[in-house]
């Protein structure tokens, strides 16, 4: 047993004892004081003034109010169809696929589906604006662009969880 923990403490012993030979010998290690050449690029960068944007072109702000108000009507139609559509699901919950109460639930989710249109065709023209806007870098009115695009990708997650909860409640295909 002794003799097996001394062979691997010998060897290492030779190991370290010849990489120190290496660096104490003849060679001297390279220094590491800064050259002249690495100094040459210290310099402070230019300072860039960036204009903060602007209030958004007259052209702009219409079709903005335009698309905040499809959304608020998506959500009204949506807000007034869901309780028909929960009461058709939940009466369906135990029915068997392609049943007449499971047919019927899905096409009340459908319709469910139907009616936030306007909410994700506006939410689509908001994003297609925004990179436009965002190429040809015309900053004016971006954040009142961003916020109203917040604001209804916010309603459009909201509708999604409840259809989602809704399609759980039905039995699979």
């Amino acid at each position: 047993m002794k003799r097996a923990l001394l062979f691997p403490l010998l060897m290492a012993g030779l190991s370290l004892s010849a990489c120190a030979g290496a660096v104490g010998g003849g060679a001297a290690a390279p220094s590491l004081a800064k050259r002249p050449v690495e100094g040459r690029f210290d310099v402070a960068p230019p300072s860039v003034a960036v204009t903060p944007p602007g209030p958004l072109p007259a052209d702009l702000a219409g079709r903005l109010a335009r698309w905040d108000a499809d959304g608020t009507a998506a959500q009204q139609a949506f807000a007034a169809e869901r309780g028909t559509t929960a009461s058709l699901v939940s009466a369906a919950a135990g029915a068997p696929i392609a049943s007449e109460r499971w047919v019927v639930a899905q096409q009340a989710i459908s319709r469910l589906i139907a009616a936030r249109a306007p909410l994700t065709a506006a939410l689509a023209d908001i994003d297609r604006l925004y990179l436009e806007r965002s190429i040809d870098e015309a900053v004016d009115g971006l954040p009142d662009v961003y916020a109203l695009r917040e604001r209804l990708a916010d309603t459009a997650s909201a509708q999604d969880a409840v259809i989602q909860a809704l399609s759980n409640q039905l039995p699979g295909e």
